[in-house]
């Protein structure tokens, strides 16, 4: 870099981010802004798990926007050796030196060598307590940054209201106001309020990817215009107004014959004008070639990268394909202005200003370990995990078990496996794509009973699944791994029985039969181990990934509801025994079990919980951990249920004139919100602060809520509306508010919930975004269905207009009231 460069506006700190912009793309070459949109693979720059000058050459030659997922190739270490030689590369060997932004993913923790795997999001939900988010996210902010990464694709704010697609694992649930909750909590641990200590975080995936034509990934959406507006974007404008969120990603499908990511009123009419985004919107993988080869309105890659300019996608992501080449011809064809060019540029560097790369784009690698194998962290995901698990049914209290039951059958193709803990954006799954399928076995089989390494498992990577990822990224020849060689120590179910029985428990294990598949031969020995114990503990459910054969994850739709493979029969015949059942769900899809409902006397869903799954589980049944998880989404009884959620319309979950289908009820197995507990709660004294209000106040609402058992324990205490009459039709209930709150035996607490009438508004039917006047439902309840108190206040005077930005989350108090 010469003098001139070295005094130059853009690497004077001091100035306004604004007029370094503008001086650094005055001094860019056309290849060198058009380089800013796009990304390349980490591993472009890696020969024999070292950085390649030569092949930095031929990929950065000019610099670059992003470097695409550098996480996962080698050790958190050696990673960032390599992030810190690619940013000297560009700092130093292109002419404007500008650095680049390293993104990765992070789900459920960083998605990269032996990062912490914390619960999937759908888990994160039914804690009901998005303090734990915010503190998980906390922890992933310090992984990435050690390791020099500053970008997160994450979190999914997508609204999922069909279970048969295969992402649900990945969402917050079916309500936007608990989506809204949690994600904000989320970006604000991740992002923080100071960018060049935290990661930018991109809300995703932008708009209403969660609600396609029959749960289908990347099927079209069939959204009105009022409900996606206060559906599946109002979560998107709650993390950009209270948690300023710095970048969004585009939906893959399309609606209403525009695909999200060349949808100029999706990126620019409403993200930036409606809404007042200022960030940068990143493509998700292939969005830009998926214009012109699957949705077809591209008849030329030229034209796609018009499509995109146009509409407002800033960055190409993965790696340039349509961003480069296409883009330059178009250009010089005068197909592409260049101020759509420049518009783009300067909102990606703008970013990089914010993150501070140009004083300085390195991490301190000795550093690293000190952030990741923390005993704390483990705790968290460990905390996290109890407090997700949703207790679904527990006929005549068979559960807790004692920890001193003399025999216990432990079961299921789930049981002994901690592959299965994970989720599609879990970092075991992703290792599968460079090297092939995991193996579901974690155990190893010794003295006759297969046992659980407790300290991690080191089971054989099947060969093969993974040829076309490993062409990719030019790992193809790679050599297999073991498991503990990348993940951090995680815990089975059965590991976890193990640990916490007495050491005069009989633990019997028994597979049964796998995920998939017909075979029925591990029925008999489940059954008959099932005849020597006490109790069974079944554990059932999927395989989350993104390779050919799983059964939940991205891609990775169901038109099936149910339990895959033979595990029905499993389960029917360890039920037929006599012998009293406990079945542990370990899913990313909410399945429907109609028969499981009826026939087992006690149903816990774990959902996918990471690392410490397995204890997590094991502390619920035995009773250390009282469970107060609740239902994010709502379980169906039947495939045929589908769409099922509880915020429905009055007219809507029901068949006029009669209600039912003619062949099962509508109402849902569980509903949304559902989950017990080992003590009882009662819900006693609403109280509300007016009897009406202008639709600018707040109105007070006050429930006193006591512990009425035997043991402490946690509640959810849900606050939902209903608005009586709209000028549109309105949801039969809305979660508006809510509070995980812990009571000893006997103890009582009031709580206070701040509902801001901003919570009211919705777009009216000339489309303006308002608080009407009217009345108003008020519900206060264990759940969407379990309400055990309500009220009624009234909106008085005019028609309020606002955006939808204004809206103020709903504030809770919690004051000790007494102990028995």
């Amino acid at each position: 870099m010469n003098d001139e460069l070295k005094k130059a506006i853009y690497r004077d700190s001091g100035k306004p981010i604004g007029e370094r912009v503008e001086d650094l793309l005055s001094r860019m070459t056309l290849e060198e802004k058009v380089v800013q949109l796009g990304a390349v693979w980490g591993a472009q720059c890696i020969e024999d798990d070292a950085f390649s000058e030569e092949r930095a050459r031929t990929a950065l030659q000019n610099g670059i926007g992003h470097i695409t997922r550098l996480a996962g190739l080698m050790e958190p270490r050696a990673g960032a050796k390599i992030a810190n030689a690619i940013q000297k590369f560009l700092v130093e060997e292109t002419r404007l030196g500008v650095p680049a932004i390293v993104h990765e993913e992070s789900c459920a923790g960083y998605l990269a060598r032996d990062a912490d795997c914390f619960p999937m999001p759908i888990g994160l939900a039914s804690t009901f307590e998005p303090e734990l988010v915010e503190r998980m996210a906390g922890v992933i902010r310090e992984q990435m940054r050690s390791v020099g990464a500053h970008h997160t694709l994450a979190p999914v704010v997508d609204v999922a209201r069909d279970a048969r697609w295969g992402r649900v694992e990945e969402t917050f649930g079916e309500d936007t106001y608990l989506v809204s909750r949690m994600g904000v909590a989320y970006v604000k641990g991740l992002q923080t309020d100071n960018l060049q200590e935290g990661i930018v975080c991109t809300g995703k995936h932008y708009a209403g990817y969660g609600f396609s034509e029959g749960g289908l990934n990347w099927a079209p959406s069939h959204i009105p215009p009022r409900e996606l507006l206060d559906v599946f974007v109002a979560p998107f404008a709650a993390v950009i107004s209270e948690a300023c969120i710095a970048s969004i990603m585009n939906a893959y499908q399309e609606i209403d014959g525009v695909p999200c990511g060349a949808s100029k009123y999706l990126l620019d009419d409403v993200l930036r004008g409606m809404l007042g985004f200022k960030g940068y919107v990143v493509a998700d993988y292939f969005t830009l070639e998926a214009l012109h080869r699957n949705h077809n309105i591209a008849a030329t890659r030229e034209e796609a990268a018009r499509l995109g300019l146009e509409a407002g996608l800033d960055l190409e992501l993965p790696t340039l394909s349509i961003y480069n080449e296409p883009l330059l011809t178009a250009i010089e064809r005068g197909d592409v202005d260049v101020a759509l060019v420049d518009r783009a540029v300067g909102r990606v560097l703008k970013s990089k200003f914010e993150l501070g790369l140009f004083e300085n784009a390195f991490v301190e690698t000795d550093a690293i370990a000190g952030v990741y194998h923390r005993p704390d962290d483990r705790k968290l995901a460990r905390h996290i995990a109890r407090k997700s698990m949703v207790l679904l049914k527990n006929e005549d209290d068979l559960l807790p078990l004692s920890p001193d039951i003399k025999s216990l059958a432990v079961i299921g193709p789930c049981a002994a496996s901690i592959r299965l803990l994970q989720g599609d954006y879990h970092f075991p799954s992703h290792h599968e794509i460079i090297h092939g399928a995991i193996s579901d076995d974690a155990w190893t089989d010794s003295s006759g009973v297969k046992e659980q390494d407790i300290e991690g498992s080191a089971a054989p990577v099947r060969e093969g699944s993974g040829e076309k990822a490993d062409d990719i990224l030019g790992l193809k020849d790679r050599p297999k791994t073991n498991l503990a060689d990348y993940f951090p120590d995680m815990v089975s179910v059965l590991a976890g029985i193990k640990a916490r029985v007495s050491e005069a428990t009989k633990v019997l294990y028994a597979r049964g039969c796998d995920i998939s598949g017909t075979a029925t031969e591990g029925i008999a020995e489940a059954v008959e181990i099932t005849k020597r114990a006490e109790v069974a503990v079944v554990a059932l459910g999927g395989k989350s990934g993104l390779l050919k054969g799983c059964t939940s994850g991205e891609a990775c739709d169901a038109a099936n509801l149910g339990l895959t493979g033979v595990q029905q029969e499993l389960v029917e015949a360890v039920v037929a025994t006599g012998t009293p059942t406990v079945v542990v769900l370990i899913n990313g899809r909410p399945l429907a079990l109609p028969w499981i409902a009826g026939h087992v006397p006690a149903v816990l869903e774990a959902w996918l919980p990471g690392e410490e799954g397995g204890n997590a589980v094991a502390e619920v049944l035995f009773g250390d951990v009282n469970p107060a998880g609740r239902l994010p989404v709502s379980l169906a009884r039947d495939v045929g249920q589908m769409p099922v959620y509880y915020n429905h319309k009055p007219t809507g979950a029901k068949s006029m004139f009669w209600g039912d289908y003619s062949d099962m009820p509508v109402t849902p197995l569980y509903p949304f919100g559902h989950g017990l507990s080992y003590t009882t709660f009662v819900y006693d004294n609403l109280r509300l602060s007016a009897d009406a209000l202008p639709s600018d106040g707040v109105l007070d609402i006050t429930v006193n809520v006591k512990n009425t058992g035997k043991s402490a324990g946690d509640e959810v205490v849900q606050l939902y509306i209903h608005d009586v009459a709209g000028s549109v039709t309105r949801p039969v209930k809305e979660l508006k508010g809510f509070k995980r709150i812990t009571l000893q035996p006997g103890e009582a607490r009031d709580l206070t919930f701040h509902l801001d009438m901003s919570q009211l508004a919705f777009h009216c039917r000339d489309m303006n975004f308002a608080v009407e006047p009217g009345k108003v439902k008020v519900m206060i309840g264990a759940s969407s269905e379990d309400i055990r108190l309500e009220g009624e206040f009234e909106i008085a005077g005019e028609v309020r207009k606002l955006k939808m930005t204004e809206i103020v989350p709903t504030s809770v108090d919690v004051i000790h009231s007494g102990t028995r």
